[in-house]
């Protein structure tokens, strides 16, 4: 790999939802997503850039960014480069209000997402199997689930929304507030975005 095709690729890393947004917690209230998921965006753009790649976060601010001037900056970032976005966040069964027990990770692409945006979503779900964090659901054949998703489908690039668990699970919320589990998230997520550059 040249040093010139290093430099045309770009990771674009987008963490759904604000400080002001509401529900988006879990039951206890000691799980905030907007908080979970710009520190994992963070780690993440940390670890990437660690191994070579550039890399963005879509959103700096901790309000809610809205998803139109989201995918705006997405698509600028992305003009002429080999890019990727991942935007991170957590699942829910419910509406907050209690725990339930749905478990486990998985990814989203859009219905009108690419074969790239397919592979990478491929790739990211390969790596939740490999860290155990498959959850108690059952999951389509390819692994990851389609939806209308503003983010996926209103980007240029492939793009995957990757659901980090449930913020609705006392174990999952467990997991994620620990050390362990957040090293786990970030890892899948960049050895899933290196294979999917062949690095």
């Amino acid at each position: 790999m040249t040093n010139q095709t290093k430099k045309n690729r770009l990771v674009m890393i987008d963490n759904g939802h604000g400080a002001e947004t509401r529900g988006k917690c879990s039951p206890d209230g000691s799980h905030r997503e907007w908080k979970w998921t710009r520190e994992i965006a963070r780690r993440l753009a940390d670890e990437l850039r660690e191994r070579g790649l550039d890399t963005q976060l879509l959103v700096t601010e901790d309000a809610d960014v809205p998803l139109a001037e989201r995918c705006r900056r997405a698509n600028q970032a992305a003009a002429g480069k080999d890019a990727v976005l991942i935007s991170i966040h957590n699942n829910a069964a419910g509406d907050g209000s209690r725990w339930l027990e749905a478990s486990g990770w998985c990814a989203f692409v859009s219905g009108n997402a690419s074969a790239a945006s397919r592979r990478l979503a491929g790739l990211l779900t390969e790596e939740s199997l490999r860290c155990g964090l498959g959850g108690n659901r059952a999951r389509p054949p390819s692994g990851y689930w389609t939806a209308n998703l503003a983010i996926c489908r209103d980007t240029v690039c492939p793009a995957v929304l990757t659901e980090n668990m449930f913020q609705d699970n006392l174990k999952d919320v467990e997991f994620l507030a620990s050390e362990e589990g957040k090293e786990a998230i970030v890892a899948l997520h960049v050895d899933a975005i290196l294979k999917y550059f062949n690095i």
